[in-house]
């Protein structure tokens, strides 16, 4: 069905808006009036549509004047900060040509800077009359139902916040969420928690300062869409993988309604030392396929933005799984992106970035290209290229899983240290020597074309699965909360509940999982690479089983401040684990362990020892039944001219997965020298001061991790 091209609105003067530029896109205050840009390579018309000040009631229409490089645009002289707008695009109504205009329906800015009201579920927000087929056009005005744009004045007064630029061998990642850290923390005020402001807080802050991490991660803060079927179960897109704004915050984030608050929480990070990555989703939006509504990118020009079936272009490939896949090859859509990254890099001052479904943005029509405009974009950006670049390096497309394959630059979730750690822990069988890869930063993946160490982003749990605490307490998924019989989430979770479901007052089972716990902690905080830790596992946080709360805006999502004694007991562990990895250079190395032999020094850099003591031989290696090994690493073996503190040290790590103790013979040592030890998840509170001192055997409890120094008598 084609619209016919409309009337101009004779009702406006002349004189009331004039030509404008088409650069920048979006609404930019000049100091003088706010300029007007939109990009529609299909449109025939653009209204820009003027709302009060709650984004209630329509108080004008203005068509844009212009039209320059696909670019519609105007300038309005008396605009100013604080008007609230929207988009009506006019054009053709032709699905299966891949056309959904229809100037029925109130669009927003996809470079809107702020967001007004939220979104109100009804027909009307659907192009085509919602139960028919999606080739009906529908007539009725979604002016009230949908979100406003805003125009913004971004002044601000940083004063001398810098970037903190953590060198990446440094880095420890920290994944929260930007409602539920501070749902239930004690200092945060009740008007202040679940927002930005409420995160800036300074006993939060010092919490996680203080354990020892350098990079606050947070799930997505963009704008995002509530789904009806959640809320119409009284639940809620907690997680928020559902944006329909790349420019703007989500709207319940802001205590104050003000842009400046999450400006200021950035300034706090960065007084801390903290870093700020932000989880960012530019894969698909909230519209979904062609059943979905009309909110913003699908009725400015479907076109262009989306990636649509070759052979009828009614229908959208899916690759987010989610409905839609947003069209990165589009050099528009591509900037949308990119000049999204930059704001939030630039004008905001944000330091990375952690990509959803990361191979999406590298893919092509015919599949994933690290050479695609996208990343090459990145690379080649003077400011992105600068900041943290993070991948989670699959979607589920065609040949979507591409760990590994991601240029130099960037930085990739590595889910196969997640799996080998997780099957090695549990007792799994051949698991040796791919745990033994994992824990040297993936090498196998990652050491290749320069790249280092920190490519591989290390995790055992992230938002999405089991918090650590309830990996060694469940077997199965308990997601009965989210209303969905129990389908939903992962079956595959490769847990072990140490003997009986859920919570238990059997001391056995509590004091294994508690070693459990303090294992995986030791092992990915031990581990070459770049470790991630999950907001509230450093005490031992639980979601009693649910295994994928991104609907759970509720004590089953939020983290729980009131700790037990066992809680301080992990988070008093996970400290000193990061104070040995901070003191020991060798367990964070910006070059690869390969076992490399230095004739000069007569060293190797890394050498695998079976428990007599001796290399382990490649029987020892394939032998499905391996579950104990040692990892001495000597750090004079690294690269020339280090002068870090403790950077020539050398550690000895010993794993044992076996139920039974083993007694591991230590390597031999020159007089004067002993090996203390540093950690031993068998006895988590080692005495202070006192280290424990051993010259040939140790025994090495059942499911249990030691690490070892080597020091002079007189250390």
């Amino acid at each position: 069905m084609t619209q016919r091209k409309p009337k101009k609105n004779r009702s406006v003067a002349p004189s009331r808006i004039r030509e404008g530029m088409p650069f920048p896109l979006g609404a930019t205050w000049d100091g003088l009036g706010v300029n007007f840009a939109l990009f529609s390579a299909n449109a025939t018309k653009v209204e820009l549509c003027i709302f009060d000040s709650s984004g209630e009631n329509e108080l004008e229409r203005i068509e844009l004047p212009e039209y320059t490089d696909e670019i519609y645009h105007g300038y309005l002289a008396d605009a100013h900060p604080g008007m609230v707008y929207g988009y009506r695009v006019y054009g053709p109504y032709e699905p299966e040509n891949g056309h959904r205009f229809n100037h029925n329906k109130l669009l927003i800015d996809p470079y809107a800077k702020q967001l007004v009201g939220k979104l109100k579920w009804d027909p009307a927000l659907f192009g085509y009359v919602l139960g028919e087929e999606d080739t009906t056009f529908d007539e009725r005005d979604s002016a009230p139902f949908v979100p406003k744009s805003k125009v913004i004045d971004p002044a601000f007064t940083w004063g001398r916040d810098q970037r903190v630029q953590v060198p990446w061998e440094s880095t420890v990642f920290y994944e929260a969420h930007t409602r539920g850290i501070s749902m239930r923390h004690p200092s945060v005020p009740e008007n202040l928690r679940g927002t930005f402001a409420g995160l800036a807080n300074d006993d939060l802050l010092k919490h996680i300062k203080d354990l020892g991490v350098s990079s606050i991660e947070l799930l997505p803060i963009h704008g995002f869409v509530n789904d009806q079927h959640l809320l119409d179960k009284g639940l809620n897109n907690y997680w928020g993988y559902n944006t329909i704004a790349f420019f703007a915050p989500h709207p319940a984030y802001l205590a104050s309604g003000k842009i400046a608050e999450f400006k200021e929480m950035v300034a706090h990070l960065h007084n801390k030392g903290l870093e700020l990555i932000l989880d960012v989703v530019y894969n698909h939006t909230a519209e979904g396929n062609e059943k979905g509504p009309t909110l913003s990118m699908r009725g400015i020009d479907n076109a262009s933005y989306y990636r649509l079936m070759p052979d009828d272009k009614r229908y959208y490939i899916n690759d987010s799984g989610t409905g839609n896949t947003l069209d990165l090859s589009h050099p528009c859509v591509l900037q949308l992106v990119t000049d999204s990254l930059r704001y939030w890099a630039g004008e905001m001052h944000v330091d990375g970035f952690r990509f959803d479904l990361a191979t999406i943005l590298g893919r092509y029509h015919d599949g994933y290209n690290e050479r695609h405009s996208f990343l090459v974009a990145c690379r080649q950006d003077p400011l992105l290229s600068q900041v943290k670049l993070i991948a989670e390096p699959w979607d589920c497309g065609p040949g979507g899983y591409q760990v590994g394959n991601f240029a130099p630059g960037w930085a990739e979730w590595n889910d196969k240290f997640r799996d080998t750690v997780r099957s090695f822990w549990k007792g799994d069988e051949g698991q040796l020597a791919d745990f033994a890869a994992r824990i040297t930063a993936s090498g196998d993946l990652f050491n290749n074309r320069g790249r280092r160490p920190y490519a591989s982003v290390n995790f055992i749990t992230a938002h999405d699965g089991f918090t650590l605490r309830d990996l060694v307490s469940y077997n199965e998924k308990h997601n009965e909360a989210n209303e969905e019989n129990n389908q939903d989430g992962s079956s595959n979770n490769m847990s072990w509940n140490c003997g009986e479901e859920g919570p238990t007052e059997n001391p056995e089972i509590k004091e294994l999982r508690m070693r459990q716990m303090r294992n995986f902690f030791a092992t990915l905080l031990l581990s070459q690479g770049t470790p991630m830790i999950v907001a509230g596992d450093e005490f031992s946080r639980t979601q009693h089983g649910n295994n994928n709360a991104y609907c759970q805006d509720s004590e089953i999502g939020w983290i729980n401040w009131d700790l037990d004694e066992e809680g301080q007991d992990l988070l008093a562990f996970v400290k000193r684990l990061n104070r040995v990895r901070t003191t020991y250079p060798v367990l964070r190395r910006s070059r690869f362990l390969v076992g490399d032999y230095n004739e000069a020094l007569g060293v190797k850099d890394a050498t695998w020892l079976a428990p007599d003591g001796n290399e382990m031989s490649v029987e020892q290696w394939e032998d499905a039944n391996g579950r104990c090994l040692g990892l001495l690493m000597d750090g004079r073996a690294q690269v020339s001219g280090i002068e870090r503190p403790g950077a020539d040290a050398t550690v000895l790590l010993i794993v044992n997965a076996h139920h039974d103790t083993v007694n591991f013979k230590l390597p031999a040592v020159p007089q004067g020298e002993h090996w203390t030890c540093l950690i031993d998840t068998d006895q988590p509170k080692l005495r202070k001061g006192k280290p424990l001192q051993f010259d040939i055997e140790f025994e090495v409890k059942g499911r249990s991790l030691v690490l070892f120094a080597l020091q002079h008598e007189e250390d």
